[in-house]
């Protein structure tokens, strides 16, 4: 069985504390009505006893008149039923009733309560019940003089035992509406409580529920829930770690929808400048196939073969940006499976430099190795690597103007080797750094500074060795620089 919450905890020390306050004041009511009662009782009695004191000769010299006191004591018990009336000695001993045969359980009487009384102490006074064997009951009393010397006492009890026998009547017909109305007013300030009790525990419920209604995420600002601290360890308010639970829930979503926006525009953009990439050549290599078919009967041999030569360049152009997407959606989704292997990396730097050099040299451009003795091997996927600084050369290359210079470093930096790429062409805009390796921007051949989708194959394959590459700052040109782990050293395994 769980253990309370807090929350659950305080509402019972709640409900208990209000309960034992009821039954406390209740209590309190109760006694004090009684004693107003017996005072009460006992002010309007306070002259009986000593009229009966006076109202016969109860004692002589000789004693006790035993006739004349239960004459007396039987006509004021029949004209008043609720008192009982005794003589006392001077010790409390009880010498005269007119109790029935077998009622009367004590033979003394504590006098201290009697001397205060007769002294005037503040009412209301108990005294002992002779017809009971621990009983205290109102009472009034007067000394009992025979002769002008005080003989006794007599004690008059005001809420005999007809009286209680009547109210016990009267109280078991009466009970049962005051069980009802007790248990009327009980519910009633039950139902208050539990009322009270329950909108205080649901109170963050409801909190939680606007909260789950106010979020939206289908708006362009989701609405998020108010931040909540987090719970403490071993916190066992389920409502508590359901709001944090709920806040941090909404938060991943918020964040995950905003990707999604973000990425769905970065679609609609992709798709916009394929659609344009794809137009251009196509259109052109519509155009000059149409118009072999038109006029092949009047086209010479020269022209025929100038139209085909263009029409085969917009169609390699075509296919070499065909395998572009083919390459970058591997990449994308998963298609690579990376296969590291040590090598080293200046032989790769040469062996790309002799891919590139007559497209250099046709444009009067130099390419230049800065590498240092003692390089370590790297650990890399090498045909990727290759891919990487294919891209690069070929980047730079088409970006630099004629005469100018192509350089490629690679320098040791601890258990990793830095490779460096630098040109000096136009450079790139800083607008457009922070989304040079995006996919829009790579499509953007509208752009003269676009790397086209070359940099985001670059991108992707440094991501896949848990590498990145970043444009460094440079007075002229484009400088372009990663690095790869030595060999001994094995890269982080793809996220």
């Amino acid at each position: 069985m769980n253990r309370l919450t807090l929350s659950q905890r305080l509402s019972l020390v709640f409900c208990a504390l209000l309960l034992v306050c009821c039954g406390a004041l209740a209590w309190i009511q109760m006694r004090s009505t009684r004693m107003h009662e017996q005072e009460t009782v006992q002010r309007l009695s306070r002259g009986l006893a000593e009229h009966i004191a006076r109202s016969g000769e109860l004692m002589d010299a000789r004693g006790l008149r035993d006739g004349e006191v239960r004459a007396l004591f039987g006509k004021l018990m029949a004209v008043n039923p609720s008192v009982e009336v005794y003589l006392l000695d001077e010790q409390g001993r009880i010498l005269g009733h007119d109790a029935p045969d077998g009622h009367l359980r004590r033979d003394r009487v504590d006098l201290a309560p009697v001397r205060a009384l007769l002294a005037g102490a503040p009412l209301p006074i108990l005294g002992d019940d002779p017809r009971s064997s621990n009983g205290r009951k109102v009472f009034n009393a007067a000394p009992l003089r025979v002769q002008d010397r005080q003989v006794g006492y007599i004690y008059v009890v005001l809420a005999g035992e007809q009286r209680e026998a009547l109210a016990a009547d009267i109280a078991a017909s009466a009970s049962l509406r005051t069980t009802l109305w007790s248990l009327a007013i009980v519910a009633a300030v039950g139902l208050l409580a539990g009322v009270v009790a329950f909108r205080w525990i649901t109170r963050p419920l409801r909190r939680l529920t606007r909260d789950i209604q106010a979020f939206d995420v289908e708006a362009g600002v989701p609405a998020l829930p108010a931040p909540s601290a987090p719970p403490r360890p071993g916190e066992r308010d389920e409502l508590v770690v359901l709001q944090h639970s709920f806040a941090h829930m909404a938060q991943r979503i918020a964040e995950q929808w905003r990707q999604l926006r973000e990425q769905d525009q970065q679609r609609r953009e992709l798709v916009a400048n394929i659609s344009h990439d794809l137009r251009t050549p196509l259109s052109s290599l519509h155009g000059y196939l149409e118009t072999l078919a038109l006029k092949d009967a009047t086209l010479g041999a020269d022209e025929r073969r100038r139209y085909l030569s263009i029409a085969l360049a917009q169609s390699d152009k075509v296919g070499h940006l065909a395998q572009a997407l083919f390459e970058l959606a591997r990449l994308e989704h998963g298609g690579v499976v990376l296969e590291p292997q040590a090598f080293s990396l200046p032989d790769l730097v040469q062996d790309v430099f002799q891919k590139f050099e007559l497209a250099a040299g046709a444009r009067r451009q130099s390419l230049a190795a800065d590498i240092p003795a003692g390089l370590p091997a790297v650990q890399a996927d090498l045909g990727l690597v290759e891919r990487v600084l294919t891209n690069l050369l070929d980047n730079a290359i088409r970006h630099t103007p004629e005469g100018g210079h192509i350089t490629v470093a690679l320098r040791a930096a601890g258990d990793e080797v830095e490779v460096r790429i630098a040109d000096t062409g136009p450079g790139i805009a800083p607008e457009r750094r922070a989304q040079l390796f995006s996919a829009p921007s790579a499509l953007d051949s509208r752009r003269p500074d676009s790397g086209g989708l070359g940099l985001l194959i670059v991108h992707r394959i440094l991501q896949l060795h848990q590498r990145r590459i970043e444009l460094a700052a440079s007075d002229a040109g484009a400088v372009f620089v990663f690095s790869l782990a030595a060999a001994g050293r094995r890269p982080a395994p793809p996220q």
